[in-house]
């Protein structure tokens, strides 16, 4: 079968949880099906391209310049995004040269199937019905609780744009002559404030040999938080744990540490470690798996957010006990108490974390019901088959 698979970045580095997901996805069908994949260039990672024949026939790079989220461009396209039809996260990724490149290629090829990588590339797609749009969130549900956790004038801009995602969502979900779902609770939830009649769940996967934890890990934290920290999500809940939760640990536990693990941390996470010796913020790293393995336990503590997690079920291989919050662990097939521990408040996680800090039997029983779940149920291999049929029947 010949494959379009359209995407705003190339996937190496991988740091992020939408590039594992592809990644893992598209190279496994890379293996059976050729598949012509466009993505924006990145010149500042060349490893993007230059890594692209892993998971592609042929790799078609696309000039577009995405600002920083820290620089005056950007601070125009917020200003743009008042009277933009498009929500911003969205028009960011708008581009003439990747709309014409799309066409050209459907054009020159008769694919069997086009996908959509995410919501963001849809406006550079020219023909939408018959595409299989592969939405990793609800991005409208993200924006919904940017808002809830917001004040001041930041409220209201985010409420103008969580405005304009649902909508715009809305339209694409259904235009697209499929939706594929990281969660049955994201394609109900899609089904249900879109009316998009076509849309189906698959679910997260991990890959086991690679965050199989080796023999004598040196701890290097109590607790480990992962993650892409330019990513709103998790710039809250991390100031969120370091604010309200984290003090309450140390209440019985003073010299409890933590890691902060993810790339571009903004100055404000920066500054945590500057001001308080036991938090580590390392930026990015180029292997989260010593981190976690040097973890006594993964903290999620998300208050936004959507999707899967995929930093749930990497520890859970790795055998380090979890706590999240309940929309941290959104979506994932996980109970309560057996195999994550979960917790809303910061009196409920911080309990939570202690419970697993002061006892070695909590951690490893946790951690091994955690392991048997994803063991038995979600390899890439398994999860990359159910893709298959559903972008090819």
């Amino acid at each position: 079968m010949k494959l379009l698979w359209v995407k705003t970045d190339f996937l190496h580095p991988t740091t992020r949880g939408g590039q594992i997901r592809t990644l893992e996805m598209v190279r496994r069908l890379h293996r059976n099906h050729e598949v012509h994949y466009v993505a924006f260039d990145d010149p500042a990672h060349p490893e993007g391209l230059a890594r692209s024949g892993e998971y592609c026939f042929k790799a078609y790079p696309v000039e577009h310049r995405v600002p920083s989220k820290t620089s005056p461009a950007f601070a125009m396209q917020l200003l743009a995004g008042v009277f933009s039809r498009l929500p911003v996260a969205v028009s960011r990724y708008r581009s003439a040269a990747m709309r014409r490149q799309v066409e050209r290629l459907a054009g020159q090829h008769k694919f069997d199937c086009v996908v959509c990588d995410f919501l963001f590339p849809a406006p550079n797609i020219p023909q939408l019905e018959g595409c299989v749009l592969f939405q990793h969130n609800v991005e409208s549900t993200i924006w919904k609780r940017y808002v809830e956790h917001a004040s001041g004038p930041k409220k209201l801009y985010f409420r103008l744009q969580a405005q304009r995602m649902l909508q715009y969502e809305g339209e694409v979900c259904r235009s697209v002559g499929k939706v594929i779902a990281v969660s049955e609770a994201d394609a109900e939830t899609m089904r249900r404030i879109y009316g998009a009649a076509r849309v189906f769940p698959i679910p997260t996967g991990v890959d086991l040999d690679y965050f199989a934890r080796p023999a004598g890990s040196r701890k290097l934290a109590d607790l480990v938080f992962l993650g892409s920290m330019d990513w709103m999500p998790n710039i809250d809940g991390a100031a969120w744990f370091v604010r309200e939760v984290l003090p309450l640990i140390r209440r019985r536990r003073p010299d409890c540490s933590l890691a902060i693990v993810g790339r571009r941390p903004t100055p404000e996470l920066s500054k945590l470690a500057e001001t308080d010796t036991g938090i580590t913020v390392t930026g990015t790293v180029p292997d989260v798996r010593p981190w976690l393995f040097g973890g006594l336990a993964s903290i999620v503590p998300l208050r936004i957010g959507g999707g899967t997690r995929l930093k749930i079920y990497e520890a859970m291989a790795a055998k380090v006990p979890v706590v999240s919050t309940t929309v941290g662990a959104e979506g994932l097939d996980v109970t309560d108490g057996e195999n994550i521990h979960l917790a809303d408040t910061p009196e409920d996680f911080a309990a939570r974390c202690l419970a697993l800090l002061d006892s070695d039997a909590a951690r490893e029983r946790l951690a091994s019901n955690a392991w048997n779940l994803v063991a038995c149920n979600y390899s890439w291999d398994a999860v990359s088959l159910g893709m298959e049929r559903l972008l090819f029947e």
